[in-house]
């Protein structure tokens, strides 16, 4: 049975994975020490605009343990919480192909030997997967679920550049052609919101995404964060952040333009307080939820609404 005959909206993170293993999974971030080319010299030492990886990295306080230890100690906490016995091990921080292919075979194989994963989630850049690193994880995809999370943020050249991305678009749609030759589940992530974009440039990244072979994609809006060049330039006034209700709008017709058989993993940033500078609105996460679902019911609004016709079919399993 599809995510749309059970009522929703959009495909569901939760749905997808309750179909796709048959019970509640949840993840455990994991921080491997490694770094990122776009900060490091090998790209560039200026970092992405918006960046400070430990925001929205909670992993980073674990990374003096190994990552046997960091799932020890979450796991504990979790299966009380949550009264769960599975998780995907989600290699968060930094850039999680960046790094010689012992180190990462390494570092793999200690998180799925573990006998509480079920799975491995990687965060990475497209100009991080070599062909052999993309080899390597291939042979842990035929073991296990295997996801690949690889940031976009825009398929527009001139956001790439104001955000110092440090590759194209076409690196991308690349990087993704090359995972699915191996049977590797792949997740973008996009940022709503950047400043000279349009609805209609929005738009034509969804496009873009159903167009291609990702499985998921996660959307953040264009938010502030602490020591960052984007924090200099907010207050000095050269740039403005979505409100929520204009948010909701670039939201649903990015939804209402992306294939149905895409997994939504993500629909706003979600940064602890300590690190947000703006918008406020994201701290209630909930509420936004709530009421996003509302208006996707009073204008009958379903992912993929504007893809014609839906006959496809989506991606239970």
């Amino acid at each position: 049975m599809s995510w749309m005959n059970e009522g929703l909206r959009y495909f569901r993170y939760s749905y997808f994975l309750k179909k796709k293993f048959g019970k509640n999974v949840y993840r455990v971030s994991l921080d491997a020490g490694l770094s990122c080319p776009n900060k490091d010299g090998t790209t560039s030492h200026e970092g992405c605009i918006f960046c400070d990886n430990d925001s929205f990295t909670p992993a980073a306080k674990h990374r003096e343990f190994s990552i046997k230890e960091q799932i020890e100690r979450q796991l504990n906490k979790l299966v009380r919480r949550y009264g769960v016995e599975s998780f995907l091990a989600y290699f968060q921080a930094g850039t999680n192909t960046h790094g010689s292919i012992d180190m990462l075979r390494r570092m793999y194989s200690e998180a799925v030997d573990h006998p509480n994963i079920v799975g491995l989630i990687i965060g990475t850049r497209p100009d991080c997967l070599s062909d052999e690193c993309l080899d390597l994880i291939g042979d842990y995809a035929r073991k296990t679920f295997v996801s690949l999370e690889i940031g976009l943020q825009s398929i527009h050249e001139k956001s790439l550049r104001w955000m110092n991305r440090g590759h194209h678009a076409s690196t991308f749609f690349d990087a993704v052609r090359r995972s699915k030759d191996h049977a590797i589940d792949v997740t973008a992530h996009v940022i709503l919101g950047l400043p000279g974009e349009t609805v209609e440039d929005m738009i034509a990244t969804a496009k873009a995404l159903s167009d291609s072979a990702v499985d998921g994609v996660k959307i953040h809006n264009l938010h502030v964060v602490r020591n960052t060049k984007l924090e200099e330039k907010y207050n000095l006034g050269e740039i403005s952040v979505p409100e929520k209700e204009e948010y909701v709008g670039m939201l649903i017709h990015f939804l209402e333009h992306l294939h149905p058989r895409i997994v939504i993993q993500r629909l706003l940033s979600d940064i602890p307080r300590r690190y947000l500078v703006a918008p406020e609105w994201t701290h209630h996460k909930d509420a936004f939820l709530a009421e996003l679902d509302q208006e996707l019911e009073r204008r009958d609004i379903r992912q993929g609404r504007m893809i014609q016709p839906l006959t496809y079919q989506t991606k239970e399993a």
